[in-house]
């Protein structure tokens, strides 16, 4: 383990299990089956799930939604599919709306802020072990975009990655 690693580990055991904590994945063009996050060690309450455009799509039509592949049981959809993605400009944002595990995520375009409003703020979707996948319809993205996650631990030892 490196030292970042271990200084990490002792945050996490002092942090207590509702603090919110944030986790950013990479910046990549968008796949269907990315993986863009791995819950383990225990359940979180996701609090928020919103993915960023840094680089803009071509005229490729494709959508988002968000899944859930559980380490033991079933995938399950923590989202619908968005609306189309093309041409969706750096700073374009779309975030999970957990008013049911069916609603589509929100897209809000560059050109008005890429602000979001979290009007579903008492929802919350609980999950386990496992990871987060993204199911990209009609095609990869031509852009590149980075998904930001806030969540609460349910258990100390809960971790994400």
């Amino acid at each position: 383990m490196s030292k970042a690693t271990d200084l990490e580990a002792l945050a996490m055991k002092f942090l207590p299990p509702t603090a919110e904590t944030p986790v950013e994945s990479a910046t990549k063009t968008m796949v269907n089956g990315d993986i863009i996050f791995t819950i383990s060690d225990g359940p979180i309450v996701i609090e928020e799930l919103m993915s960023v455009c840094v680089s803009a799509d071509d005229a490729t039509a494709s959508t988002l939604q968000y899944s859930f592949i559980p380490t033991v049981g079933s995938e399950k959809t923590l989202s619908g599919a968005s609306a189309t993605l093309a041409s969706a400009t750096a700073g374009t944002t779309a975030a999970l709306t957990p008013t049911a595990l069916t609603t589509a995520p929100t897209i809000v375009t560059a050109a008005n802020g890429g602000a979001q409003l979290n009007a579903a703020q008492n929802n919350k979707i609980i999950v386990g072990p496992g990871s987060i996948k993204l199911v990209i319809g009609v095609g990869p993205t031509t852009g590149t975009w980075k998904h930001y996650m806030r969540y609460g631990r349910m258990s100390p030892n809960s971790k994400v990655a």
